[in-house]
């Protein structure tokens, strides 16, 4: 009798340590999943890049500097693999494609152009599905992080060399860089 409840209760930890296992795996796959659709838009808007800054050249031959920063960004964004340095380059490189947008302000004729407008739309677009995304990969990461964090997890996770992910995110929080107002006493 002591035998088979040995078994059986052998079985239920085998069973529920090959539980977690699965949990695990499932939760680094969608980490995987989430950040290949990153890397999806990411792509988009890389190829963006050249058309936009082609575009704004035949307008703006005095913009040169700003043209050609972009240019570099994107090249080092799409050779950068690591998370925090990936989301480093594409914050510079996201400010730096807002600049190039401003200028259509300063330049009549490029704000008129179909090209530009078309491209700048695409653009736009492809922003708010990097966003989606994004949100999307921080929950996974989050998930993940949490299961490999928490007990019983935790043991197999360690076990089986499941370590941490990084959260896909900008560098700087433009939020709490918001000044504070005083609105003095209000009675």
């Amino acid at each position: 009798m002591i035998e088979v409840a040995a078994i059986a209760a052998a079985t239920a930890i085998f069973l529920f340590g090959a539980w977690l296992y699965n949990r695990l795996i499932g939760g680094r796959n969608r980490v995987k999943t989430a950040w290949s659709d990153i890397d999806v838009q990411l792509q988009r808007r890389h190829d963006l890049v050249p058309r936009l800054v082609a575009a704004v050249k035949q307008y703006a031959q005095y913009e040169k500097a700003t043209l050609e920063a972009v240019t570099v960004l994107r090249t080092e964004a799409m050779q950068t693999a690591e998370v925090r340095a990936k989301g480093k380059l594409e914050e510079k490189l996201s400010a730096g494609l807002d600049r190039i947008i401003a200028l259509a302000e300063n330049y009549p004729d490029l704000k008129a152009s179909e090209n530009f407008l078309n491209l700048q739309n695409e653009l736009v677009e492809t922003e708010n599905y990097l966003q989606f995304a994004r949100r999307y990969y921080n929950g996974s990461v989050r998930d993940y992080n949490t299961l490999t964090e928490t007990v019983p997890s935790t043991v197999i996770a360690g076990w089986f060399n499941f370590g941490p992910k990084e959260f896909f995110q900008k560098t700087s929080d433009e939020a709490a860089n918001v000044p504070l107002v005083d609105l003095g006493n209000i009675e």
